[in-house]
């Protein structure tokens, strides 16, 4: 069993506790006095600096509060207890940056937890979240491990407006079930119905590349009444999102999907 220190949110305020963490529940003594079962769990969030929000399966939530050493271990102890798809596998996370390879990105031995909007890979020393709303394609591919090709799942996410792809390796059958969980936990990027037109569909891949407004216009040499329209039509897809007040834009994990589908079947 975890003692750890934590504030945690009750009745509108915060309240200092030590609360008990084990491999089945936590237990949070008054004035709160309570206990979460561990498969009760199906979500964590960390939307705010140092503050760790658990969600129940009744739709409950617990905000805890602490430094960051203690928020680690609690993370670790809840990922690999709570409710969520989980298996042992080694990870390269994030392996290629704009497509290039990164130089020290190195296989590394842990577990991958699937939770309700996240996919975390964890060491004892590392977790690193990646929300499933960033991912942009989930593929079985090959790669090179030990000199030899090896089934992979990769994994093309966003990260700080940069996409990033990551590896799993493990046993080919679980590989293969773990890649059909992702594709149906990622279910609603698919692309069916969200149509673009060659025009729409050339702007867009000009925002993906990195240009602006200005710099699309005097290429394509069109009115910016155009582009705004176009722009128009990748919000309201949600497709991409406003970047700056002068109406610049970054396309979101569904906007790099559908072009990185167009793409590929322009290619075939």
């Amino acid at each position: 069993m975890v003692q750890a220190p934590v504030k945690i949110r009750h009745n509108d305020e915060w309240i200092n506790c030590k609360i008990s963490i084990d491999d089945d529940a936590i237990a949070i003594p008054a004035p709160v006095n309570t206990n979460i079962p561990m498969k009760t769990i199906v979500d964590l969030q960390e939307k705010k600096k140092n503050t760790l929000t658990l969600i129940l399966k009744n739709g409950t939530t617990i905000q805890l509060l602490s430094v960051e050493k203690v928020l680690f271990v609690l993370k670790h102890k809840i990922l690999m207890k709570c409710s969520g798809y989980r298996l042992l596998a080694h990870f390269m996370s994030p392996a290629i940056r704009g497509g290039v390879l990164i130089t020290n990105a190195t296989w590394e031995k842990g577990a991958i937890v699937v939770l309700k909007t996240d996919i975390w890979f964890l060491t004892q020393t590392k977790q690193i979240c990646i929300p499933l709303a960033d991912v942009t394609g989930i593929e079985m591919t090959k790669r090179e491990v030990n000199e030899k090709p090896s089934d992979v799942v990769k994994i093309d996410h966003l990260e700080k407006n940069d996409v990033v792809s990551s590896f799993v390796l493990t046993q080919i059958s679980t590989l293969q079930i773990l890649h059909n969980f992702l594709a149906e936990a990622t279910e609603g990027m698919k692309m069916e119905g969200t149509e673009l037109g060659p025009m729409d569909q050339q702007i867009a891949m000009l925002v993906y590349s990195g240009m602006d407004s200005s710099s699309i216009q005097n290429m394509l040499q069109i009115q910016f009444k155009e582009i705004d329209s176009v722009f128009e039509k990748l919000l309201k897809l949600n497709m991409a999102e406003v970047k700056e007040i002068r109406r610049e834009i970054q396309l979101t994990a569904k906007g790099v999907r559908y072009i990185t589908d167009a793409t590929k079947a322009g290619t075939n």
